[in-house]
């Protein structure tokens, strides 16, 4: 089981600041804690790794984890984008469960783009082609770029859209130029990354990694305003890849209600925690049987909603 000893809570995409806010305003101490997590990745993943998949074993690994954190004096355990199987195993042990909602992609067998769409309501088609028409109207070309294509050249024209949208959007973008080439030396053929040209230069794009049948989109960055490219690169590319490799979804990250329209469906995302404060344990407790009930009902009205034709 993988574990993190943090001092803060950035990185996770699982928002837990109004507990650390709440235990510390009552005069207690929220970090450091640990946390079970692939890094700045909001993807689903198992946590509790055994070569078995023994349920026995996996809580185990739970009860060890209580007593690392004993024995470090953290406030709490956390587990993030676990699967469903390792969340009945959590509750079963009396961690707390969280519930939030994604939007993937799947695909249903399509032949094409396409092919989608002629599933979806034919406002919301006519939509789509639309956006996808006025990204590329004045001759923007998109290129998917993978294993031994990738060059230097590449991560530095990407590392400068990262940079640029990161530094608008949060403030703080996280990865240096070193983490490209890093991922590029050591799993290339785990890289799927998608450039806007213009001409001869790159003004925009999207990094992707591939699963063994899913897509996960991870970092988008732009140098130029271009209406619905943005859109283009990071759905409607993936989409096309998805089908054009039989792949079996896309997972385009975290948050993003836009995303319904564009044939993105809700998802439910789960996360166990222990709370090793009696007091911050119940009042979280209650809190997330209101959350779950909410993203339950959430979930139900966008599934309504979705774009596509009426069986």
């Amino acid at each position: 089981m993988p574990l993190f000893l943090k001092s803060h809570s950035m990185g996770e995409y699982v928002f837990d600041h109004a507990w650390a806010d709440a235990i510390e305003r009552a005069g207690g101490r929220y970090y450091p804690k640990l946390q079970s997590s692939v890094p700045f990745t909001p993807a689903g993943a198992p946590k509790l790794l055994t070569a078995d998949g023994s349920t026995d074993t996996q809580i185990l690994l739970l009860q060890a984890a209580e007593t690392l954190a004993e024995r470090l004096g953290a406030s709490s355990i956390h587990a993030t984008f676990v699967p469903e199987s390792e969340e009945r195993i959590a509750a079963a042990a009396d961690w707390l469960v969280r519930h939030d909602t994604q939007f993937h992609w799947t695909n249903d067998g399509y032949t094409d783009f396409d092919a989608f769409l002629d599933t979806l309501q034919s406002r919301k088609r006519k939509a789509i082609r639309r956006e996808r028409r006025e990204a590329l109207a004045s001759g923007i070309v998109c290129e998917w770029v993978t294993g031994s294509d990738l060059t230097e050249a590449h991560w530095d024209a990407f590392y400068a859209f990262y940079m640029d949208t990161g530094a608008r959007k949060w403030g703080r973008p996280y990865l240096n130029r070193d983490f490209f080439s890093a991922i590029s030396a050591t799993m290339a053929d785990r890289i799927v990354l998608m450039l806007a040209r213009d001409g001869s230069d790159y003004i925009a794009g999207a990094l992707n990694f591939l699963g063994r049948d899913t897509l996960y989109g991870r970092n988008w960055g732009a140098v130029r305003d271009v209406p619905f490219l943005h859109f283009e690169l990071c759905y409607y590319q993936a989409v096309d890849f998805a089908i054009a490799h039989g792949l079996k979804r896309v997972e385009a990250g975290a948050q993003g209600h836009h995303k319904l329209a564009r044939g993105y469906a809700p998802v439910t995302t789960r996360s166990i925690h222990h709370i090793v404060h009696p007091g911050l344990r119940r009042a979280v407790a209650s809190y997330l049987d209101d959350e779950r009930e909410q993203v339950a009902h959430q979930n139900q009205y966008l599934s309504g909603h979705a774009p596509f034709r009426k069986s």
